[in-house]
């Protein structure tokens, strides 16, 4: 499918200030309207429309506008406005260094896209919880972009629980963050293919406190991220996807 519009979401404005200036993006005036906080920015990519959303800042508390309610919103007035042919989900995770993570690596999400913390043990809703959203066939980006591949999982919490660890595990997740399934929902509503990118700031399963090591390694995996988002946009863009 050749792509003449991709639409990027990212939450945190660390996350995509480095793809933002390297790209030479400019800011939208109106966003994605005027109650709203998220930011838009444009441009293009080897003859291929632009648009990155960044959630914005929480009026309230001044925080980015991380997990899956702003991604949510963001993922469909993104849609509405822009008409993609294309949703990438970019931003930072937590990977695990029992299955060969390091700080500073970017995922491309393969198989499927899963929530761990929408837990409900009834019939039909248990599967419903989980999600698993399918993602395209990333093999050859992967390939090309040396990008390592893995089921990302998401939930709305930084931290892991015993039983967010339980779910991980049973979900076969390669990475956890915040916002890919709420994203995944909203680009299956529309039949619009969503490839997530994320760079890992954290390993979730050795002693360093999560929060600690996400804030230590931010603005490296943003920066790796923005090597690697670079290289995935001008692929999408010249290539298309299957």
């Amino acid at each position: 499918m050749k792509i003449s519009t991709m639409a990027v979401i990212m939450a945190m404005t660390d996350e995509a200030k480095p793809f933002i200036e390297a790209l030479e993006l400019k800011k939208l005036a109106c966003g994605l309207g005027d109650a709203l906080p998220m930011e838009v920015y444009t441009g293009s990519v080897e003859g291929a429309n632009l648009i990155v959303v960044v959630g914005g800042k929480d009026q309230r508390f001044g925080v980015d506008n991380v997990a899956t309610q702003p991604a949510t919103l963001s993922a469909y007035l993104a849609i509405e406005q822009f008409k993609p042919d294309l949703l990438i989900n970019a931003g930072t995770a937590g990977g695990f260094k029992a299955k060969g993570a390091e700080i500073g690596d970017v995922y491309i999400g393969s198989g499927a896209i899963r929530f761990h913390d929408r837990r409900i043990p009834i019939p039909g809703f248990d599967g419903y919880g989980v999600g698993s959203y399918k993602t395209p066939d990333v093999d050859k980006v992967a390939e090309v972009l040396g990008l390592k591949k893995g089921v990302v999982s998401t939930g709305n919490s930084l931290d892991m629980t015993p039983e967010d660890q339980r779910m991980i595990e049973a979900n076969q997740g390669a990475v956890k963050e915040m916002e890919a399934a709420a994203i995944a929902w909203v680009a299956e509503l529309y039949d619009i293919p969503l490839v997530a990118l994320k760079a890992i700031t954290d390993l979730v399963d050795t002693d360093t406190p999560t929060q600690d090591e996400f804030m230590q390694n931010l603005k490296f995996a943003s920066e790796r991220l923005q090597k690697k988002l670079t290289d995935a946009v001008h692929c999408f863009a010249g290539e298309g996807i299957a």
